[in-house]
């Protein structure tokens, strides 16, 4: 969809469908013929009550009135919801071109978010589906932001932040016999060949066990497929703050290995790569936004699959450091990828660390859909994701780390053990496990099994949601604009 403002009245846009928002106690800011829209208001026939829609004829335009609520609780998440519910009555409507007339004294975050929330809604997966000569099915193809004020520099990013969204929801969605670690490698020469300054570096099979990463290889064990560690690294001219690493788990199938999963348990788990789709759009945007930052991103990709060569329950490894692992649970894998990842990101300079992984199913009992769960060994460095977070829209929530938790994980015959002995706090277990390879580096570990997919919001619907990328450039541009 091709994103653009002006500063002209809607009618005057090209627009085919004009959509405007009306707050509780407010009136049309604009009306046409003489209050034709004021008059829907008027009769009940339109609404301001968040959400309530109503489409009328007027003006020589199409339009369509979204109540907008309250004003004083009206927010950027407000705002994708409220674009979420005006696109899909546009759908319907057949609409080509969509103008959002953005309501008086909103910020430029709320104007952005019209975008996103557009953009988002209006996402489909149709790869594998037969073509649609529908063009309503397809929705508009342009959106026009008008206001009074020059929007280009807000409605661009979000734009930007979106369509990278979008691209994560696409490998998201991709099959896993599609999907492949070598397809999601292929998919970061791709990027790093369009963007300049994006540098890309994939290790195979015999790469990763020569560098002695045995806890990633311990999962890629059972498969046929080849794996694949993929580097990308990207550094401003000119940079500013610390070196930032980002660290995605990129398991393209899991079937929980010997320790298999129930059928329902495993219909879905080709979105167990969905921290890895993350972090790799996230770096491409990183980089071609041109943010003045020093980024190195590491995704461990592999599928957990069964054969006579797979890990079992019982067997020790050793991570790239020497610290040898037993493996009570060979579904818990997800940890071991990340170990050595990690531990690589370290070995490659970074300075401040924050990983995204659909780790653990108790962090969905936990939390739901609404949070994703944050654990973090550096307080401000915590406070930092977390305003990402909230700024972006992807809200996290702390969880705990404490030393019962790291005892919990003490191996009985290796230094730790990839679960506790009971099946009590998963997730800090996890995210334990991976607090004794991020090491004294400031680190943020986020365990989005409760928000990667089939998340509940309005402008992601069902499938991969492509959660963490603007958390993550988000959180980019706040060490960009820190001192040098």
């Amino acid at each position: 969809m091709n994103v653009t403002t002006t500063t002209q009245p809607p009618l005057q846009s090209g627009a085919d469908t004009i959509a405007v928002g009306v707050f509780e106690d407010e009136g049309i800011a604009h009306d046409v013929d003489g209050g034709a829209l004021e008059a829907l208001l008027d009769r009940g026939e339109a609404r301001r009550s968040f959400g309530h829609l109503a489409v009328s004829h007027a003006g020589g335009g199409r339009f369509i009135l979204v109540g907008l609520g309250e004003r004083s609780a009206f927010d950027a998440e407000r705002a994708r919801r409220a674009a979420a519910t005006v696109l899909g009555r546009a759908r319907e409507l057949g609409t080509q071109t969509l103008c959002w007339e953005v309501p008086h004294h909103v910020d430029d975050d709320v104007a952005g978010a019209l975008v996103e929330g557009t953009l988002l809604a209006n996402y489909r997966f149709t790869l594998f589906k037969g073509g649609d000569d529908d063009t309503s099915a397809r929705g508009p193809g342009a959106l026009v932001l008008s206001a009074h004020d020059d929007l280009a520099p807000a409605a661009a990013r979000a734009a930007a932040l979106a369509g990278a969204q979008n691209a994560a929801r696409d490998l998201q969605n991709r099959p896993a016999n599609d999907l492949t670690p070598t397809a999601l490698a292929d998919e970061a020469r791709r990027l790093a060949g369009a963007i300049a300054g994006l540098e890309v570096e994939v290790l195979g099979r015999a790469e990763i066990e020569a560098r002695g990463m045995g806890a990633f290889a311990a999962v890629f064990r059972g498969s046929d497929q080849e794996p694949a560690l993929i580097v990308l690294r990207y550094a401003h001219p000119e940079p500013r703050g610390p070196v930032l690493g980002m660290v995605g788990k990129a398991v393209t199938f899991d079937s929980g290995g010997l320790t298999i999963k129930t059928g329902p348990g495993m219909v879905e788990m080709k979105f167990d790569m969905s921290g890895g789709a993350a972090v790799l759009e996230a770096a491409a945007l990183v980089a071609r936004r041109e943010l003045p930052v020093r980024l190195v991103a590491v995704i461990g990709a592999t599928d957990n699959v069964i054969s006579g060569r797979s890990i079992k329950p019982g067997d020790i490894v050793s991570a790239a450091d020497g610290t040898t692992i037993e493996i009570n649970n060979t579904d818990a894998e997800g940890r071991l990828v990340l170990a050595d990842c990690i531990l690589h990101a370290r070995e490659l300079g970074a300075e401040r660390l924050v990983d995204l992984a659909t780790l653990t199913g108790g962090v969905v009992t936990a939390l739901g859909s609404v949070y994703a769960g944050v654990m973090s060994n550096d307080d401000a460095w915590c406070a930092a994701v977390t305003a990402a977070g909230d700024a972006a829209g992807e809200p996290v929530w702390r969880l705990p780390l404490h030393p019962r938790y790291a005892e919990a994980i003490e191996g009985v015959y290796a230094d730790i053990t990839n679960t506790g002995r009971d099946r009590k706090a998963h997730p800090l277990m996890g995210a334990e496990f991976l607090h004794r390879f991020a090491g004294d580096v400031p680190w943020a570990h986020l365990d989005i099994a409760g928000v990667a997919n089939d998340n509940g919001l309005p402008y992601t619907g069902k499938g991969g949601a492509g959660w963490g990328v603007r958390l993550l450039v988000t959180l980019t541009e706040s060490l960009a604009a820190g001192p040098s």
